[in-house]
């Protein structure tokens, strides 16, 4: 008898299985989903330009949306690419209205960032960070929107990426090792980058 590999263990799969456990009344379940989903959501908020004062509005939005509309999702192992089509399209709607903001509408005590942590690790971090996202920021926008979710994903389902990302499954990994290599090659030119 030939032995038959189970599903893979995918980040899908086990999305699909918390959301199925969810929706058959274990309740505990819908946290774990979110602690395992949510990075991915973060960074495909984030590639869409939203800000990150507005990232955590979006993804609470888009977990709201999943609740809601529990019942309405036939496959359990369509969830992860049902939250994040339903993120990105917050995302763009919540861009869309911030673009209408009038900037007179802030007072200046609102763009004080209050001071909890000591300021010169955070500084360094910030720095490091800002430096880094800028390099990404110079990268295509596919390259990008498949950075800022493969490299948060423990295990990616690509076949998952591929749908979201409009891309064939085949060219992920090859795709993300050119732009992995062209954000190396543009950290190793700037001499403001440390290792």
């Amino acid at each position: 008898m030939i032995a038959v590999d189970p599903a893979p263990d995918t980040l899908a799969v086990r999305a699909g299985v918390l959301f199925d456990a969810f929706r058959n009344g274990d309740r505990a379940r819908m946290g774990e989903l979110v602690s395992l989903v949510t990075p991915i959501l973060w960074h495909t908020v984030r590639a869409q330009n939203v800000p990150q004062s507005s990232a955590e509005d979006v993804i609470q939005a888009a977990w709201l949306a999943l609740v809601r509309n529990a019942d309405a999702i036939s496959d359990p192992r369509a969830v992860l690419q049902w939250l994040v089509v339903t993120a990105r399209r917050e995302a763009w709607r919540t861009v869309k209205a911030e673009r209408r903001v009038d900037p007179q509408d802030f007072e200046a005590d609102d763009l004080i960032a209050p001071t909890d942590a000591a300021p010169e690790p955070t500084v360094v971090r910030e720095a490091g960070q800002s430096a880094l996202w800028n390099h990404i920021s110079q990268l295509s926008q596919r390259c990008r929107e498949l950075l800022r979710v493969i490299a948060f994903a423990d295990r990616p389902d690509y076949a998952m990426l591929a749908s979201a990302l409009g891309m064939p499954v085949g060219s992920i990994g090859p795709t993300r090792g050119r732009c992995l290599a062209k954000l190396r090659a543009q950290l190793i030119a700037d001499p403001q980058w440390e290792v």
